[in-house]
């Protein structure tokens, strides 16, 4: 019987030809997936942000819905297909921060299932920032959101202005933390007439670094608020101070621990010279508005003739347009990284400045695998 010939193992599909057009589609796929920008958001005024960065990005706006069903459930769909792709979810965060919480997860959790190749979250105002430290029998919320959204499918995260910088070591992932400070300079330098005779202000000792940074920048003097009516986030308690100490309690001969002294503030202290100059009161969030109202009746006592505030993130809660409108304010600047149109119709005094340019030139350098740096030159480690 004669012997078969056995043809090598890829001679056997050498005279296979793929349809003509197949090789190419699959050469561009291989090369360079596509990419898709979403809006986590339900509510039409927080898409704004997200709009204009895909008219800056010249792509649509990706094809979702989200909306509340009427027993007040979360519900995301996803109107095309994401397969092999990166996908970016803009989400701004509005009052109702739970729901918008919701709306990332439930999405991000969506697109992880309908096989997106990266999910990378766009959250200019990170929240839960403010708690990031232990407060007596409390938890760290902003660690259990960071896990949370690792677990949803976020694979990287962009934001900016993180209240703390710490919180990016939260993250089993990449995280952005963007700069908004060259706006807002960029807003001085424009629109503040005379600003060469002004001073940058913290309203607290702890808020001081990041005004000498502003200070530094623009060649400007630096004051400094202590004193009694200031009530830092250093000050609270936490859980070292867990269980309280009793007056009855027994301890051992040998364990007598040095007794702590109790805190006491000094008067009001406004450290530098504002008199005759503008007052520019600089911060990362400004929310409930009391201690920058109480701020700035200080500055005007001292002699300052006009107060502006500039801030990355406009929360503006509860009566806070109100109060600024009635105050020695005489304009509060804040970005668009939280929705506010409500809050400015309320208070003419406050004013926008948009960094959508930013954020999309971040997706776009993350997308194309290029480097980050040029959005953070300049920039120092205590920035």
């Amino acid at each position: 019987m004669p012997r078969k010939l056995l043809l090598p193992y890829k001679s056997v599909f050498s005279h296979f030809r793929a349809p003509r057009g197949l090789h190419d589609s699959l050469a561009m796929n291989a090369a360079r997936s596509g990419y898709r920008v979403f809006s986590a958001n339900s509510t039409a005024a927080s898409t704004e942000l997200a709009k204009k960065i895909t008219e800056r990005l010249g792509v649509e706006l990706g094809k979702s819905v989200v909306y509340q069903e009427t027993n007040g459930e979360t519900r995301v769909e996803i109107k095309e297909s994401v397969r092999g792709q990166d996908i970016f979810i803009i989400q701004t965060i509005p009052r109702d921060v739970n729901t918008a919480v919701m709306e990332l997860l439930i999405m991000a959790y969506a697109l992880k299932t309908s096989c997106a190749r990266n999910i990378i979250g766009v959250i200019p105002y990170f929240p839960y920032s403010k708690q990031s430290k232990m407060r007596k029998r409390g938890s760290i919320v902003c660690k259990l959101l960071a896990s949370m959204l690792a677990k949803a499918g976020l694979t990287h995260i962009i934001t900016m202005d993180l209240h703390q910088k710490e919180i990016q070591g939260f993250f089993s992932f990449p995280v952005d933390n963007l700069r908004a400070s060259p706006f807002l300079l960029q807003y001085i330098q424009e629109e503040i007439p005379d600003y060469r005779n002004a001073v940058i202000v913290a309203k607290s000792p702890g808020a001081a670094k990041r005004a000498q940074s502003y200070a530094e920048r623009l060649r400007l003097g630096l004051a400094v608020i202590h004193g009694e009516a200031q009530c830092t986030e250093q000050d609270m308690d936490d859980g070292r101070h867990s269980p309280p100490m009793l007056k009855n309690a027994t301890v051992h001969p040998g364990l007598e621990l040095p007794l702590m002294m109790a805190k006491e503030k000094p008067p009001i202290t406004v450290v530098g010279d504002v008199g005759g100059r503008i007052a520019i009161i600089v911060d990362d969030i400004i929310d409930d508005v009391e201690s920058f109202v109480a701020a700035a009746e200080i500055l005007k006592e001292r002699g300052a003739y006009k107060i502006f505030v500039m801030a990355t993130h406009g929360l503006l809660s509860a009566d806070a347009p109100r109060l600024i409108e009635e105050s020695s304010i005489d304009e509060v600047v804040v970005t668009n990284t939280v929705p506010h149109e409500v809050q400015k119709l309320q208070c003419p005094k406050i004013k926008t400045v948009d960094i959508s340019l930013i954020l999309s030139e971040a997706i776009r350098r993350i997308h194309n695998g290029e480097s980050m740096a040029y959005l953070f030159r300049n920039i120092t480690v205590d920035d």
